[in-house]
């Protein structure tokens, strides 16, 4: 009994034993598996990353020492300053341009008219100027003229007081006959001679030539004045100096400005319309309306676009109507179109209604007559009732 019992005893301590050995051989064979084959692998991640590490390091140290921060801003200054220098040379061109293509004018304008006592600079200089004015007249004129200088057009020492003091140059611009000397010319003459407010032009007067008419009136403006601005005004229509000063002296910064009423009427095809356009077929299909430009009894530009019509006065071509040329002449420039309302307004009482609200108009004419209807007699009314006031003009802020 005894010996039966013990040897139960061995066969299950025998057993259990067993069992830990089993599992503690498996636990020691992980455990080499591990050391001899994982640890192998990590310790080659490990390395490769450090390498990899070590190359990035390397590539970013070379790009560093390329291209730093500092050469950057260098190139970009350098960059700057050659495009500043170029654009400052571009500038000095175009002014020598201008300022050659002025003299030139004033050499073959003086050449052309024999240095008339009334337009002769000889070698001097050209006058600065804030603005010329040309009010455009006619031979047949002298009443028209007469009302103008009644009104707001200032006479004597006052006229040559606001040339001075304002740089305003105001004169009235005509031409010749086509007769040498003729009936009409010392007509002129004699007038100038009364009132000095003349500007002589090389030009054949006639009503079909206004486009021609134009052209020398800005070539000759430039030759013999340096201002920021040339103005065109007819003699049947009322101004108000003082507001048309101020209004150009907003604008004086901009170097390309056309500034007027700006319009787009029709091209008219039909020959016996009174402004009928002979190349209307280069408008495109009939029924078409013109490009954008200023109504033609009042507009104003700057001295870079008169000095242009000046320097290009032979290749400009002409169309019927003067305002339609003047507008063709800047299409493809880097001009600013300025629509001026204030230089259209209608006679009383639309200018006398604005008047009173104090927004006073800088011209005012008729639209049905293309200017003031019966200006001689009616100017005056005009004048009182939509004036501005004689001293105005003198006050402006320019």
């Amino acid at each position: 009994m005894k010996g039966r019992h013990g040897s139960g005893c061995d066969r299950k301590v025998s057993a259990r034993w067993m069992l830990i050995l089993c599992i503690s051989s498996f636990s020691i064979g992980m455990l080499f598996t591990d050391r001899f084959w994982a640890a192998p692998d990590s310790n080659n991640l490990i390395i490769s990353r450090r390498r990899e590490e070590q190359e990035l390091q390397i590539i970013s140290g070379d790009c560093q020492t390329k291209r730093k921060p500092a050469q950057d801003r260098d190139i970009m200054g350098e960059v700057t300053k050659t495009h500043e220098a170029i654009q400052s040379l571009d500038k000095t061109i175009s002014t020598l341009q201008m300022e050659l293509a002025a003299k030139r004018s004033s050499q073959e304008f003086n050449g052309n008219n024999g240095g008339s006592p009334s337009t002769s600079v000889g070698n001097q200089p050209r006058k600065k100027a804030f603005v010329v004015i040309g009010i455009n007249t006619a031979f047949s004129s002298r009443k028209r003229r007469d009302s103008v200088r009644q009104t707001w057009m200032p006479q004597g020492d006052s006229l040559q007081q606001l040339e001075d003091q304002k740089g305003i140059v105001i004169r009235f611009m005509i031409g010749h006959s086509a007769t040498s000397n003729s009936i009409l010319d010392k007509a002129i003459d004699a007038e100038e001679s009364q009132h000095h407010d003349f500007l002589r032009l090389d030009h054949v007067e006639g009503y079909h030539e206004l486009s021609a008419k134009t052209k020398t009136f800005f070539s000759t403006a430039v030759s013999i004045w340096d201002a920021d601005f040339y103005v065109k005004v007819d003699d049947d229509v009322h101004v108000n100096l003082g507001m048309l000063a101020s209004t150009l002296a907003r604008h004086r910064s901009k170097p390309r400005t056309y500034i007027g009423c700006m319009k787009s009427g029709p091209v008219l095809a039909d020959k016996h319309l009174k402004y009928h356009e002979p190349e209307a077929w280069k408008f495109g299909e009939e029924g078409n309306k013109y490009f954008r430009h200023a109504t033609g009894q009042i507009y104003a530009i700057s001295k870079d676009l008169a000095t242009y019509i000046s320097i290009n006065q032979h290749i400009l071509h002409k169309y019927a109507n003067e305002d339609v040329s003047l507008g063709a002449w800047f299409i493809g420039l880097e001009v600013e179109h300025i629509d001026e309302r204030n230089m259209c307004c209608g006679t009383p009482p639309d200018c006398e209604w604005k008047a009173q609200a104090g927004n006073v108009c800088i011209a005012s004419f008729d639209w049905s007559c293309s200017g003031i209807c019966k200006s001689v007699e009616r100017i005056k009314e005009v004048h009182s009732r939509c004036g501005e006031g004689d001293g105005a003009v003198f006050s402006a802020l320019l």
